[in-house]
């Protein structure tokens, strides 16, 4: 044992020494030269080291340097800047005159993907008509270069396309390792603030890099991230996924593959890719299992929030969104105009602003601007919806055009999900065609118009009960009495209308509804923006009267006029009531008189009442 012991602190002693020697015999500034004209030879790009390099040997025999600059060819900014650069070296191969980079680190490196970093082609410059795929040979001075990994640490990343806003990536750390077959595995994390929004991103990733650059292919198995502030909902946006990408250099084409992400409550999976270029072609195919954009959108402020008097249930404290610079300058979804896409998107459940659809299909095509929807439908509760349409961005006033389709739909959870104050339900069947400036609800209270036909089934009114209101107006002018009703609502078994809406101002024309105690006709008009109505109905009560009669039977058969009106949460009423039955027995007297004054048309009284009533 003693020997085993002595034989180890010699061997321990040799290393040392060794070590030593070699650190002390071999000066690493011999390799600048050699690593800068590497670099150059199979890139192009500039290496640039400031001050001496050193060896550092614990844990890991290294070389330092101080502050570094790789720069592109013709490029006026560096690709990457660093106040230090870290090899990590083999030691054997040194004995034999060979440079073997088994990792490259760099920390407080900022790292520059901008249009002014980009390599700048010389003029006379020859055009190849594809990059070299040979392998590089190493040249006959008995050196040669290989790295196998590369660290990133404490550092930036800046991207920026064209005259597009510099996006900044911080606290980046990058681990990356590669093998002699260019298969690689890559770690990397790193936070993006942007107007007001933090994004924390990591990922784990398999890439295969052997045909690099014309192709590169990575398996991203552990993805992710978190958005948190600005107009992102308070509990944030987290989630993780994975995916495969693959990158093809001769069609400029990124392909997304085996995806499957997920986003607080929702989950996406599908495949993609986009085509780059001056306008960029996306082709996505997406399925959604659950697409809760309740937990993914602030929800909008409602037309009546921004009133002096906010109506009950909504939001009392919404938080302000980010004011983003050059924003109001902007045209509205100009976006669209930079690319064009084909998405299709299928989703088992959406919901969205308090409804809840099922079995929702899109497809989605935009043409640098001009974006069609030829399908978006769905169902919800036992109806079906329909809402295809476009959106035309090309000029500076965007213009929408949508034609609903809806069969069976609660009409209360539609007024419930856009703030409408009105205690309205029923199954609505509408056909419309309308038209506006912007896709959002309080641009279509203000700016938008278009036709529509309704139709509403087993419908109920909250707070007016049009029978009751007639009936106890008889009962207090006449002496017919009423059953009593103490319900405070109006119910229809049908009602239908022909609705015209602009700017706010919508029109109901032809009104007509039924049930088997009430008969109604009329026209109304409502603003959207004051949230008033004024309707003005023709109302027959054909059941609750007690007792027969002349008047029982004349009150069932003439249309008693009812106007509405008000703010919709305090609507008033007006009725005719006392006008309608004074003319009536106004008529009836009068027809006693002609019947009393034709059975007596001999007598003198008899013609003096004929001249009377002749001249009424």
């Amino acid at each position: 044992m003693r020997r085993v012991l002595t034989t180890l602190m010699i061997l321990l002693v040799v290393l040392v020494a060794g070590l030593s020697a070699l650190v002390l015999l071999v000066n690493p500034n011999d390799f600048r030269a050699y690593m800068v004209r590497q670099v150059e030879t199979r890139s192009g790009y500039q290496l640039q080291l400031d001050g001496p390099l050193r060896w550092h040997v614990w844990p890991q025999l290294s070389i330092l340097s101080g502050r570094m600059t790789l720069t592109a060819p013709g490029a006026q900014t560096p690709v990457i800047k660093a106040d230090n650069m870290r090899l990590d070296v083999a030691l054997w191969p040194l004995l034999s005159h060979q440079l073997q980079v088994k990792q490259v680190m760099l920390k407080g490196a900022i790292i520059q993907l901008i249009p002014g970093s980009k390599p700048v082609a010389q003029k006379d410059a020859p055009v190849a008509p594809q990059e070299n795929t040979l392998p590089d040979v190493a040249d006959d001075r008995g050196w040669s270069w290989d790295i196998a990994g590369l660290q990133v640490a404490d550092s930036v990343l800046v991207l920026q396309h064209e005259n597009d806003e510099q996006v900044t990536v911080r606290d980046i750390h990058l681990q990356m390792e590669q093998d002699a077959r260019h298969q690689a595995t890559l770690d990397f994390s790193g936070r993006v603030n942007r107007n007001q929004r933090d994004l924390t991103l990591s990922l784990s990733a398999k890439m295969d890099a052997h045909d690099y650059p014309h192709t590169l292919t990575a398996v991203i198995d552990n993805l992710k991230w978190q958005v948190q502030g600005g107009d992102i909902p308070a509990q944030g946006i987290a989630g993780e996924g994975q995916l495969q990408v693959q990158w093809q250099s001769a069609q400029q084409r990124v392909t997304l593959s085996n995806l499957s992400l997920t986003a607080n409550d929702s989950a996406l999976t599908g495949n993609g890719s986009v085509t780059l270029g001056e306008k960029p072609v996306w082709a996505l195919e997406l399925q959604f299992a659950n697409l809760n954009l309740d937990n993914l959108l602030v929800p909008e402020a409602s037309a009546a929030a921004s009133a002096d008097v906010q109506q009950p249930g909504q939001a009392q404290n919404r938080l302000p969104r980010p004011v983003i610079a050059n924003s109001q300058d902007m045209p509205q979804y100009n976006s669209l105009r930079d690319y064009s896409a084909q998405i299709g998107l299928t989703a088992k459940t959406l919901r969205w602003r308090g409804m809840t659809f099922t079995d929702v299909k899109g497809l989605f095509n935009n043409q640098q601007g001009l974006l069609s929807i030829p399908t978006l439908e769905g169902k919800m509760g036992n109806g079906q919806i329909s809402l295809p349409g476009s959106l035309d961005v090309r000029s500076e006033q965007s213009q929408a055009m949508f034609q609903p389709r809806l069969t069976d739909i609660e009409i209360g959870t539609i007024l419930k999900a856009f703030n409408y104050p009105l205690g309205l339900s029923g199954d609505l069947t509408l056909a419309g065609d309308f038209s506006g400036p912007r896709i959002d609800a309080d641009n279509f209270r203000r700016h938008w118009q278009g036709e529509a036909h309704i139709d509403l089934k087993n419908s109920r009114m909250e707070g007016l009960n049009f029978q009751q209101l007639v009936q106890q107006a008889v009962a207090r002018s006449s002496d017919v009495k009423a059953q009593d009703n103490f319900e405070t609502a109006t119910r229809l078994d049908t009602f239908t209308t022909d609705l015209s809406l602009e700017e706010g101002q919508v029109t109901f024309s032809d009104m007509q509804g039924s049930s088997p105690v009430l008969s109604l006709t009329g026209e109304g008009h409502m603003d959207l923006l004051q949230e008033t109505a004024n309707s003005r109905f023709n109302v027959r009560v054909l059941k609750g009267w007690q007792g027969e009669g002349e008047l029982v039977e004349f009150l069932k058969n003439t249309p008693i006029p009812l106007t509405v009106y008000g703010k919709w949460q305090a609507l008033n009423y007006s009725l005719q009531v006392d006008q309608l039955l004074r003319k009536h027995l106004q008529d009836e007297a009068k027809r006693r008189l002609s019947d009393w004054a034709d059975r007596n048309k001999d007598r003198q009284s008899g013609k003096d009442v004929k001249k009377l009533l002749d001249k009424m």
